[in-house]
């Protein structure tokens, strides 16, 4: 571990001095791409440093203890002792938990899809619940969310709505929620009481940035149509609506939300870059670990991974078989507790894996 940790303190000070050097501070992006990997790795290499100060601290008090000429001295060096040697367990504690390898994209803005399943009207009503809840969130950690698009139904649901979250670890929180969301619920439109099960998938993409991943502008057909609506003044009489295709994957983006087909476009390269991006690294991921364990982040849809239950004001989530009876609070954007609960088992997972 030791070797791995000066290994670590060496690449900050590399960092450091290529920082320092007119040929990366003149480049915005390369200056940027620096200080971000620095300061990734800036709790490690402190931390180090206050364990290596501390071990030596240890072992001045340590031979103090084996000289044993001041019954004084030695009555404080063994009180120091114990502290340092309790000290030096969690610090050591801490700096395993900080080798294991961050999340690249763990401080990028975000990309979240929410698409309604099965249950029709009622999973488009939830799917808008979400996004509400989402809101609500990004509102208490003062992130800032802006709509990229969205298809709205007639009752105030939403088939699929998608917006970015700008904000400081807003990936590192939101990408616990990628998967499938069950809802158990009496649906407005339920006349007898029935409780209905619909189901909402939610995909979260690290935003892409230029250096991330390079579009060329020729791998894209770009259709323009007009804009659909709910119908009188909200029908857009121009095209201004926008398809992109990226010919090389097909990933296909649409937006139609804004008035103008600038704007449309913007936003769906938005969205596109991050979508080409995620499936670039889920092909390297799947290169790197045929048998990886954990989807958290990769925007798998496959998995059931949380059940909103109405009646009882209970949500459950199933990876870490955690209940609370605080649904209420929950779709009002009270969500950390399980989001760090969600945290601690993954990065304990990979602390195991990495041992």
């Amino acid at each position: 571990m030791r070797d791995k940790l000066r290994a670590q303190a060496e690449e900050y000070e590399r960092l450091s001095h290529l920082m320092s050097t007119q040929e990366v501070a003149s480049d915005p992006n390369e200056y940027r791409r620096h200080a971000q990997a620095q300061a990734g790795l800036q709790e490690l290499v402190e931390t180090f440093r206050r364990y290596e100060a501390e071990e030596k601290r240890l072992e001045d008090a340590e031979s103090i203890l084996e000289q044993g000429e001041d019954p004084e001295l030695c009555e404080l060096a063994g009180q120091e002792r114990d502290e340092l040697q309790q000290s030096l367990e969690e610090l050591e504690q801490r700096l395993k938990f900080l080798l294991v390898p961050k999340d690249p994209n763990d401080d990028k803005n975000t990309i979240v899809e929410i698409r309604a399943g099965t249950g029709g009207e009622e999973a488009a009503l939830f799917a808008a619940d979400l996004y509400g809840m989402y809101m609500r969130y990004a509102e208490l950690r003062n992130w800032r969310v802006e709509l990229l698009s969205s298809h709205a139904t007639g009752l105030g649901g939403y088939k699929e709505v998608a917006f970015k979250v700008s904000g400081n670890g807003a990936f590192s929180q939101l990408k616990y929620e990628a998967g499938v969301h069950r809802v158990q619920r009496v649906p407005e439109t339920e006349t007898q009481g029935r409780i209905h099960t619909s189901a909402v998938t939610v995909a979260v993409l690290p935003e892409a940035e230029d250096v991330d991943v390079d579009i060329d502008p020729n791998d894209l057909r770009i259709d323009v149509f007009r804009s659909s609506g709910a119908g009188g003044q909200h029908v857009n009489t121009t095209d201004s609506a926008v398809r992109i295709t990226h010919l090389p994957t097909g990933v296909v983006v649409s937006c139609q939300d804004e008035k103008s087909q600038h704007k449309n476009k913007a936003k769906g390269m938005t969205i596109l870059r991050a979508r080409v991006l995620a499936r670039k690294q889920a092909e390297e991921d799947a290169a790197r670990s045929a048998h990886r364990k954990s989807q958290v982040g990769s925007g798998d849809r496959s998995e059931r991974i949380r059940t909103y239950n109405f009646p009882q004001n209970r949500i459950t989530d199933h990876r870490i078989n955690m209940t609370l009876y605080q649904l209420d609070k929950f779709m009002m954007g009270e969500m950390q507790e399980m989001i760090d609960a969600l945290a601690t088992h993954y990065q304990t997972e990979q602390m195991t894996a990495e041992a």
